[in-house]
């Protein structure tokens, strides 16, 4: 099977064919930086050096050198399902040292504002669950399913079955950072970040750096105040997303060290008034970009 890929390579060359770069694995070390859709790559896309594109599925993949590294950008697509499909793409087809995340979020924790950058140090799937039958007006899950957290409604979150190629199979919910990534993260100190939007709208106060805490993802966009108190309530969480947690499982499973950057677009339901994603979402896209490539800068890859 390894010869297949040199000989179809050898007669593509001798056919005159066109060899595009993702016919064939890119061997350079890279960080992959991920962002879930446009708006959040735009800017460290074009603070990319000696830029080359490539092609697979579909999926642009970006090649080049950021604040001083060989990465690897690309878009993930929303959702959970998306951000699975896209990383384990980008890890078949490069030689990936770490997985960077850098997008926006829906805050909860009622101690954040728009703007800001979170770091979590371990992230969750909050809708691996149980949907419950309601029986004499309770909300019961079969009897043989474990409920390590509490319902909402009929919402039983749930661990999920993992399987590593440096670990035994295991349920678990949360998967933890890399540690050597969360550690140069917590050396990046005072950083500007953006206050006002181009249109000239202006948060209350200068956004900041937050890393440690809980991250949880989920493919639902949230804007709904009483669920946003459930998640920060039961998972202790900075925030909610759509595929951060479907990252981390792909990079536990690879053995790959991850991080992720999430920026505040909105609070998830908290807003006042309406949900504020629309007018703020290229800001926060923008602190998240500003934050990794200071990170960047910081960790060393092991290899």
């Amino acid at each position: 099977m390894r010869l297949i890929a040199p000989v179809l390579c050898l007669l593509l060359t001798l056919l005159g064919l066109p060899l595009r770069a993702a016919d064939r694995r890119d061997s350079v070390p890279r960080v992959a930086v991920v962002s879930a859709f446009e708006p959040e790559w735009k800017v460290l896309k074009a603070s990319l050096g000696d830029a080359r594109s490539h092609d697979a599925n579909g999926v642009e993949f970006v090649t080049g050198t950021l604040a001083g590294r060989k990465v690897v950008l690309f878009l993930s697509g929303i959702s959970m399902v998306n951000a699975a499909m896209n990383t384990q793409l980008a890890l078949d087809r490069f030689d990936v040292t770490g997985i960077v995340v850098s997008g926006i979020a829906g805050g909860v924790d009622p101690n954040l504002q728009i703007g800001d950058v979170t770091v979590a140090a371990r992230w969750g799937q909050y809708l691996e669950a149980v949907f419950a039958r309601e029986v004499d007006g309770k909300f019961q899950p079969p009897p043989w399913v474990k409920t390590p957290f509490a319902n909402y409604g009929m919402i039983f979150p749930n661990d999920v079955n993992v399987r590593s190629a440096n670990e035994p199979p295991a349920k678990r919910f949360w998967f933890d950072v890399d540690a050597g990534m969360l550690a140069a993260a917590s050396k990046i100190g005072a950083i500007d970040l953006k206050r006002c939007t181009v249109e000239q709208a202006c948060l209350p106060g200068a956004p900041r750096l937050v890393v440690g805490g809980n991250g949880v993802s989920g493919p639902v966009f949230v804007d709904n105040a009483a669920f946003r108190q459930y998640v920060f309530k039961t998972f202790d969480a900075h925030v909610l997303d759509m595929e951060t947690a479907a990252v981390a499982m792909v990079a536990y499973a690879n053995g790959v060290p991850f991080l992720a950057f999430r920026s505040l677009s909105d609070l998830a339901g908290g807003d006042r008034g309406g949900n504020e994603i629309r007018a703020f979402f290229q800001l926060a896209s923008d602190n998240s970009a500003a934050v990794v490539q200071r990170f960047l800068t910081l960790w060393t890859p092991p290899r």
